[in-house]
């Protein structure tokens, strides 16, 4: 399975891939669109002969401001594959010299886990910040300037 750059016309599989693994908080095709056209996204996807998962980043245009991670998602049928695991490892090499920033629902132990296992570290969380009120925890990898 590659991971490469985003296409325009990987958009419609992305959004129902982030309807699938996020039903609670999907983004709308809206706001999908506006993330397929902004100079300061960096969308990934892994594909073969069907879009298997995407990652989001924020890219700001200072290289000294933190990257943020905004979205990661693998298809159920996929996951448990080390997928996951590629999506990051792409997105962070992408980003080598960078400190990079996400949140991660405080109940998603397998996402939390994955992020360590990056050197990742809890910096702060967010009370009821997801849908239903869950907190999400503020994880932070600094750059390591090579």
């Amino acid at each position: 399975m590659s991971i490469r750059p985003a296409l325009p016309s990987d958009q419609p599989a992305v959004v129902a891939l982030d309807t699938a693994c996020f039903p609670k908080d999907a983004w709308n095709p809206e706001s999908w669109s506006d993330e397929f056209t902004r100079a300061d996204r960096r969308i990934l996807v892994a594909d073969e002969s069907t879009l298997a998962g995407y990652v989001v980043l924020l890219v700001p245009p200072v290289v000294e401001d933190p990257v943020d991670l905004l979205r990661i998602a693998v298809d159920p049928a996929y996951r448990r594959t080390g997928l996951g695991r590629r999506l990051l490892a792409a997105a962070l090499d992408s980003q080598r010299a960078r400190t990079v920033l996400l949140e991660v629902a405080a109940g998603n132990d397998a996402a939390i886990g994955l992020y360590a296992g990056f050197g990742f570290r809890e910096i702060s969380r967010r009370r009821g910040y997801y849908t239903g009120g869950e907190d999400a925890v503020v994880m932070q990898r600094a750059g390591d300037n090579s």
